[in-house]
Order: C-alpha cells, then structure tokens, then sequence
C-alpha cells in the first residue's frame, strides 16, 4: 500500500488504476505496453484470484476481450489519401433479403401500444438501462434515442421530427410483416384473425429490431473500433476496454438473425421463433455478460480520455459527425447490448401473450424467455460484483493503517456491507474520572470490520477484527449509565491491542444504532448476501 505522502498521487489516478486492477482481478489480461503502464500507473495491492464459481461468467470476459489480431480487422492495412487523413471505413451491412430499410437502432421507432404491454423487469440491470439512470452514470443515450415499444406495431409509425443539420435524418416508418410482398401475394391477410396479424406481426418485430441493432453494431465496430485514427490516440490496452468484445456480439446477431430470416423464407406465416432464440441463448450468455459487467467501465474510461486526451477528443467528433452515425455518440452504440439483451425478453413475452395456450410453440417460448431471463440476471448480478470491487480499490486508496497490522483489503469474496460515522465513549483520569467522546467510523464488510479516524478524506485505522466471529454487540440500560439513549456496547474477541475488547459507541441518530444493531449481530449478518 502506498505511503501517505503519495496517496494524493494515487487518488488523482485511481480511475485507469481501478480500471487496470478490476481486470487483473479475473483474470490474464494482454501485457501493458510501456505507454499503458505509466497511464494506468498507481500502486494497488494485488487481487487475489477469485473462486471458480464466482468467476465462470466474468472470465468469459477475459476470453472474449483477448481475441487474437486475425479475428479483428487489419487497421494497418486501411488506406490513407495523400494528406495522411484516413479513408472513411466502408461499412458491410448485413443484406435482408425482407427489411429494406435499416434505421439505426437509437432511431428504431414503434408505435408505442398502450395495450398488452408487458410489465417491465424491475432488476438492477433494467433500471440501469433506463434513460434517467444512464443520465445519473453520465453515459446518456445520444439526444435523439427514442424509447421502444413493448408491444406489436400493427400501423406504420410517424416520421419523426428532426433539428435541421447538414445530413438531415428522415426516420420512415419500420417494414411491417403485412407489408411484405411475399405475405401480400399468399393472400393471407383475407383469411387471419386480427389476433393472428398481430402474432405475426409480434415475431416479425423480433426480426426487424435485430436487423436495426445490428446495423447500429455495424456502425460501432466498422466505423469506431476499426477507426486507424482513433486507434492511435490511445493505448491498446484502452483501445481493448473501450471496445469490449463488441466484435463478437455483432457476429452472434448477424447469425441469429440469418437463422430468423431463414425461419420466415421457409413459410411466410412463421409458426415460431422461441426455438430459435433457445439455439442461440448459450452464446448470448457467454457474450452479454462479459460485456454488460464491463460496460461500467467503458464509461469511466470514455469520461476519462474525453477530459485529458484531445488527440481522442478531436478524432471522435470527426468520426461522430460522419453521416453513418446519425447524430448518434459512441457512446450510444456502446450501450445497445445493454439494451438489447432485455428488449429481446419483452419481445418474447409480447409473442406469448399472442399465442394460444395449447399451441405447440409455447414450450419453447417458455424456455427461451427463462434462457434469456437467466442472462439478464446474470448480467445484473456481474454490475454489481464489479460495483463492489470498485469500491474495495478505491477504498483501499484511503486507509491508512498507521501502527495498526495491515490487511489487504481487496480479497476474493468481500464486498462492503455498510459504513458511517459515530461517537466512541472514552474516559481520561483515574482519581477523577471524566467522560467525552471522539469521533470514529465504520466500515463494516462481510468478512471485516474497520474502525478508524477520519481526517479529511483518509481514515486512519484505529481497530480491525474478523467479522463476526470476533464481533459481538450488547444493548445498554442507558438512562442508569445517564448515556444517550443511541449508545450500544462493542464486544471485541480479538483486536489489534493485543486482548478482548469491549466499547461503547453512539451512532447519531435512532436509526443508525437500529442499522448497525442489526447488521453487527450475528442474526442481522445472516441476511447479508454476497452476489
């Protein structure tokens, strides 16, 4: 850990630190370059490896993340003009063979249903994805996102209004299943129900939304990630954070989607496509939650170069100004399979609410909706584990143990549980006795427990213990002891002083001492749950 006289030195660079650490912390990551490690220079301690079952899905990301240079495209072969300037990349768009429009899909518009609208998932992860939320994280979807419906669209939506620029978008309304000419020519449309139209045109959503996504992914790794210009204003070490495995999950959507299209050339009255999203659900899993726990960090990072590197600066706004983009950031492209993973649930939950209960393609919409229901879960769980190693390292940055043994704070497995200031009780004199109380504060983890001085933003450890097989508390008859009525007494077992130790401390308020009473009690400690 680093001395105190470096610490400010540390703190100013705890951002590309932490970013560097996380990922060391699951696993092998390519070697820095020499220009990498004084960017993400800061010393930390070293992460301990986590356990195999914890770390199955998250060293998928490091799987994902190191692909090897044939798998990507040869930015040093694109060709520059004789002004040194890069040639704009052409981009290969998947060729529909039913959709000959392809909106970007921040632009992809539905008619929002106000009617057999499916009730939202209230995860961590679905409210991360929400608009306000994104806007709190400062990594907001691009001014001109427009939020997606949850239900069918059965008429063609409004164009929508756009500011007047140089490249004016005209956002038309989205290919229809009805629309079709092979639907049109078949006759169909004379012998259906209105429930059966609207079944059809359900799945054929889930058609058109991942023709749209995949041209927005199209856009990200052909114009950003394979951009030489952009590529040389950071390190590859950044260059790898930013972009992810994004490569990959524009693979998987381009295959699912061949196979969605192929299900609709075979009969144009489309009897499922739950098993088609059951077939591709494995390799969803493997790809989504790598990118969606590491989609945190694209942000910090993308803040981070957008404030100290005008070289990236000035090289993304070229490339976001490029008519391709549509108005849209990068950082709107970066987000989509965040947005994606979840949207493709309601879409399957739409296409249920429209088929008959006795039909044979409910199994498998059952299934695939669990299938899918599982990543986003999955990828809930991994924001959060990686929210919470991101709190160790940057705590670990302002602890300072002093004379108190060290402990590294960052371990496989813990996560803090709470923390906050309070009143110790201490008695100066032996013949005359007097009372006062200094402030203190906790830190308690699932494992740990940290007592400490706060000084400005440092805290200076003062006692740490096991927790909680070192941790006992007690209430007191406070109006006796004439103390205030928030005081509880801390049983220590074993401390850093050398021998059992027992305290009296005072939250601030009635419900902090209820907080703390509960959590520091071996009961309240068996409702903690570590993700």
């Amino acid at each position: 850990m680093a001395q105190s006289d470096n610490r400010e030195e540390n703190l100013s660079s705890s951002t590309s630190s932490i970013i560097a650490n996380l990922y060391s912390y699951f696993g092998d990551i390519p070697e820095p370059t020499t220009d990498t490690r004084e960017q993400l220079s800061g010393e930390f301690p070293t992460l301990e490896s986590d356990g195999a079952q914890d770390s199955e899905a998250l060293d998928e990301s490091d799987d994902s993340l190191n692909q090897n240079e044939d798998n990507r495209v040869d930015d040093e072969d694109q060709d520059t003009n004789a002004a040194g300037e890069e040639e704009p990349v052409e981009e290969e768009e998947f060729q529909s063979k039913y959709i000959h429009f392809f909106p970007l899909y921040q632009d992809y518009c539905l008619q929002e249903g106000k009617n057999d609208q499916p009730s939202r998932d209230r995860s961590f992860l679905s409210e991360l994805i929400t608009p306000k939320y994104l806007q709190g994280l400062q990594f907001l979807l691009g001014p001109s996102s427009q939020p997606e419906s949850t239900s069918p669209q059965l008429h063609p939506a409004e164009a929508k209004p756009s500011s007047p620029s140089v490249h004016p978008i005209r956002v038309t309304p989205c290919t229809l299943w009805q629309d079709l000419d092979e639907v049109k020519a078949s006759g169909l449309l004379s012998s259906l129900t209105t429930r059966e139209i609207r079944l059809q045109e359900s799945m054929f959503e889930l058609i058109g939304s991942e023709a749209s996504y995949l041209r927005s992914l199209g856009v990200a790794v052909n114009h950003f990630q394979a951009s030489k210009a952009l590529k040389q204003t950071i390190s590859p070490m950044e260059h790898h954070f930013l972009f992810s495995n994004i490569r990959r999950v524009m693979a998987a959507s381009e295959k699912f989607l061949m196979d969605l299209e192929m299900r609709l050339g075979e009969n144009v009255f489309v009897s499922q496509v739950g098993d088609i999203v059951l077939q591709h659900s494995s390799e969803f899993h493997d790809l989504y939650v790598p990118y969606v726990t590491n989609i945190m960090y694209q942000k910090d990072l993308v803040n981070k170069l957008m404030q100290q590197n005008r070289d990236f600066v000035f090289s993304l706004k070229k490339l976001e100004s490029d008519p391709v983009c549509h108005r849209q950031d990068l950082k709107s492209f970066l987000v989509l399979p965040f947005q994606r993973i979840t949207r493709v649930k309601l879409l399957l939950q739409s296409v249920l609410k429209l088929t008959e209960p006795d039909s044979e393609s409910v199994s498998n919409l059952i299934k695939a909706i669990a299938a899918i229901h599982e990543i986003v879960t999955d990828c809930n769980k991994g924001v959060k584990k990686m929210k919470q190693i991101e709190e160790l390292v940057c705590l670990e940055t302002l602890l300072d143990f002093d004379k108190v043994k060290a402990v590294p704070l960052v371990v496989s497995g813990r996560f803090l549980v709470h923390q906050g200031p309070m009143r110790q009780l201490t008695v100066e004199g032996t013949y005359n006795p007097r009372t006062s109380f200094i402030s203190v504060y906790f830190h308690l983890f699932n494992d740990l427990l940290i007592i400490s001085s706060k000084r400005d933003q440092r805290f200076i450890v003062l006692d740490h213990t096991e927790f909680p097989a070192h941790v006992r508390v007690e209430h007191l008859k406070t109006k006796v002891l004439n103390l205030p009525s928030e005081s509880f007494l801390l049983h220590l077992s074993q401390s850093q002083v050398g021998h059992p130790t027992a305290m009296i401390f005072v939250p601030y308020t009635r419900s902090d001492k209820e907080a703390w009473m509960k959590l520091l009690s071996r009961d309240g400690n068996l409702t903690i749950q570590k993700f």
